[in-house]
């Protein structure tokens, strides 16, 4: 198609549609905000005699939606600015915006007459190729575009995010028979490219794909905890990570989305699918009714399944009795098959080996995931045509690790349809007939079983999509393996516990480079784990720390800087491809890259000091060569502030929580890459180096290009520490630490201002590196992180 997106407008300034239009000014384009004009004044207003004709009554609503959105935790914006692209107004005063939208989004209120008489208006000023979608998640599509032209039905589908958008994968995009095939291709788009979304097109059928299931998966763990004496941590406990689900498990996950959210959906699920085999499930128990009415709302509230309160050893998260409805203190159960199988490392290992446990833990699981499992499959193809969009939709909208067909696969489909019909559980007739035919699981190398073809077929992948697991290995190790990624691009992949680095991830880096330079015409520094990388290898440090091992620490430190700048002066280009933890030695990996192409959602930082250790391979000097030089190439500016900068930044251990606040922090420079889709970071990282390459790539001149200010700007920093500790905000043992980085970051023992090349900065971050490494409250800091996760104030 033609048409393209440029102009966004959102209709609903609510907890969705604030939260989607931040996203869409999350993607850089220009997006009109609107809402209804308020029929009555505040107390506040009458106070400052206002009318209802002025201005800031008329924007009241809009007004307040869109500083929710400013205030949202965590932050619906990827940085405060990003909210100067959103427009805001009213539907009277403003309606006739949405004249210049590319795309119009409806958010308000779920009613299917004021949705229609809003899509009314709507029809008689919207641009002939205008696309109209929806954010409802339970009015079917159809009915909401009925009686509308011709070109608006065309124009028009359901966009169904999750909440939050930001952070959610799954789009579900839904057609009605109307809807133009153009139209839903260029959604998916539009969806996948600009947003960054995991788009699965869904049938207009009641709570579409992720919350059908997703709904019956809830409702059906409340009964059965319920009829059968469990705790609602006791379910939290055994319905999270263990079986591949997220920590939020399954009443935190209530708790957070909004209990009489849960209670609506469910209220109209019921409703709307009178003919649903499993429809007695679909009720709502008495006590979810019962905390809605009391206003044990979840989050929102403060109070319900979980409420927070005061004790004499003080804070503790008491819980719901789902019987009494009586809150009382945790009690921790523990069952030997939940217990043992956290021990696996990996989710297939265990699930299958809780399925072949008894305990009250294991038959909780077996009883629930085996119902799920059968309704999945009862739900195809009504609700989509194929299994991976149900598995995608499962995965993008609740996090968690396989869908419900991937899971079946891992536990054996024959096997457990055994077992299921012998515990009295219905199995679509699809799954015994593909059975039947010889086709014993649900995927096979890159296919997936269709019900059409009853066969199976080649699972579509987007060519912008690299797999690396499908790549060429050049060499490798058990920690890192450089692989070719055609057309004379390889790519060095971390595979790491957090993709921590270490020895043997700088054996095959050291190499990388020297092979890249002789046969390849660039290199990529990515991988497809969970992060980037989350930094050093800490436990590393501090056994070494604790052996008196100085001249490996400094090795290792060394090693980790050489090989920095070597990417950082390699004759060919290197891009790195950072995405979620970029923190630490991670962090200096991607500044030393000559090129970045970033996930919008990376976690970018310096976060040494919270382990008693500054910065050593090259972020210290990175910062101060990207924050202060820059302007001191300008005569009689003062230094001063932007030293400050650089060492707050360090010394605060502070975090980017995006890619673009990564660029304003310096991390990463301004001329960097942000991508919306993870999925597409690898081919776009490819992408650029040949780009440079096709542009005459060549590395940075040496030189001293590091401006250090000496004996002034540390005496400044010692009375900023100074101030700091007698104030209380830091520790006298954070002060030691702050002077180790000011000396660094000063220069050393220069007395005067001065440029000095990048080795001096280097040697001066290994040097306060080992003899922090020597001091016993950075050894107590380190054993407690590995220990608790946490960083200690000593």
């Amino acid at each position: 198609m033609v048409h393209r997106i440029e102009h966004v407008a959102v209709i609903g300034s609510g907890t969705m549609g604030g939260a989607i239009a931040a996203h869409f000014a999350n993607a850089g384009l220009p997006v009109v905000l609107l809402d209804i004009v308020p029929n009555k004044l505040t107390a506040e207003e009458e106070k400052k005699k206002l009318t209802l004709s002025h201005p800031a009554v008329r924007n009241r609503i809009v007004n307040a939606g869109l500083e929710a959105v400013k205030k949202a935790k965590p932050a619906a914006l990827f940085t405060p600015q990003t909210v100067d692209r959103i427009t805001v107004g009213n539907l009277e005063d403003n309606f006739d915006r949405l004249r210049e939208a590319d795309l119009i989004l409806e958010a308000i209120v779920e009613n299917l007459g004021i949705k229609r008489q809003l899509m009314e208006r709507i029809d008689a000023v919207r641009q002939s190729d205008c696309i109209v979608t929806t954010n409802t998640s339970g009015i079917p599509i159809g009915a909401i575009a009925e009686g509308r032209s011709e070109s608006f039905q065309a124009h028009f589908l359901g966009t169904h995010f999750f909440n939050p958008p930001r952070y959610l994968k799954l789009l579900e995009v839904i057609p009605s028979v109307q809807t133009s095939p153009e139209v839903v291709a260029e959604v998916k788009g539009f969806g996948e490219r600009v947003l960054g979304k995991g788009v699965v097109i869904c049938k207009d059928r009641p709570n579409f794909v992720a919350n059908r299931i997703g709904t019956f998966g809830g409702l059906l763990t409340m009964h059965y905890a319920i009829e059968n004496g469990f705790a609602v941590n006791e379910v939290d406990d055994i319905t999270g990570p263990v079986i591949g689900h997220p920590k939020t498990a399954t009443f935190r996950l209530m708790d957070l989305v909004g209990n009489d959210i849960f209670l609506h959906v469910s209220d109209n699920l019921y409703e709307a699918v009178p003919e649903d085999e499993a429809r007695a499930e679909l009720r709502a128990p008495d006590a979810l009714r019962e905390m809605v009415k009391n206003g044990w709302l979840g989050n929102k509230s403060k109070q319900g399944f979980y409420k927070q309160t005061r004790t004499a050893s003080g804070r503790e998260y008491q819980v719901l009795d789902l019987n009494t409805l009586e809150y009382k203190p945790q009690e921790k159960k523990a069952y030997d098959s939940v217990t043992n199988a956290e021990m696996l490392e990996s989710l297939p290992e265990r699930l299958r080996y809780l399925m072949t446990q008894n305990d009250r833990g294991a038959q909780f699981i077996w009883y629930t995931t085996a119902r799920l499992l059968s309704y999945s499959s009862h739900r195809v193809p009504e609700i989509a045509d194929d299994i991976v969009s149900v598995d995608n939709a499962m995965k993008w909208g609740f996090a968690n690790e396989l869908g419900p067909f991937e899971s079946w696969d891992v536990l054996g489909v024959a096997e457990t349809v055994a077992r299921m019909e012998k515990d009295g559980i219905s199995v679509a007739p699809w799954v015994k007939e593909m059975l039947a035919t010889g086709h014993p699981t649900f995927y096979k190398d890159g296919f997936y079983y269709d019900l059409t073809a009853k066969d199976y077929r080649r699972i579509p992948r987007d060519q912008n999509i690299i797999v690396l697991r499908d790549q060429k290995v050049i060499k490798s190790n058990d920690n890192a393996s450089l692989l070719d990624l055609g057309d004379g691009v390889a790519c060095l992949e971390f595979h790491t516990k957090m993709n921590s680095l270490d020895e043997g991830i700088i054996e095959i880096a050291a190499t990388a480079l020297e092979e890249v330079n002789k046969n390849y015409v660039g290199l990529v520094v990515g991988n497809q784990g969970e992060h980037f990388s989350a930094g050093a290898n800490v436990m590393t440090v501090g056994l070494a720390a604790e052996n008196k091992e100085w001249d490996k620490i400094d090795q290792a430190s060394k090693a980790l800087q050489d090989f920095n700048m070597a990417m950082r002066y390699s004759p060919k280009p290197v891009v790195a491809a950072p995405f979620g933890y970029t923190l630490g030695g991670g962090c200096e990996v991607a500044m030393s890259a000559a090129h970045v192409v970033a996930h919008a959602e990376s976690y970018v930082g310096l976060v040494e000091v919270g382990m008693g250790l500054i910065p050593a391979g090259g972020g210290c000097k990175e910062l101060l060569r990207r924050v202060g030089s820059p302007a001191m190439q300008t005569p009689n500016v003062d230094p001063l502030p932007f030293l400050q900068r650089v060492f707050e930044t360090i010394g605060m251990a502070k975090v980017a929580t995006s890619a673009e606040e990564a660029k304003q922090m310096g991390f990463f420079s301004a001329n960097d890459r942000v991508v919306m889709n993870r999925d597409y970071m690898l081919a776009g990282a490819k992408q650029a180096v040949l780009e440079m390459v096709a542009e005459g790539y060549s590395a940075p001149a040496r030189g001293k290009l590091i401006y250090v200010m000496g004996e002034r700007g540390l005496a400044a920093l010692r009375i900023a520490i100074y101030s700091m500790v007698q104030a209380g905000y830091i520790s006298e043992y954070d002060a030691k630490v702050g002077d180790r980085l000011a000396r660094v970051l000063c220069g050393g023992d220069l007395t005067a201002p001065t440029w000095v090349d990048e080795q001096y900065v280097l040697d001066l971050e290994r040097e306060a590196f080992v003899a922090l490494c020597g001091e016993d409250k950075t050894r107590e800091r380190i054993w407690h992180f590995l220990s608790t996760g946490k960083p200690l104030r000593n």
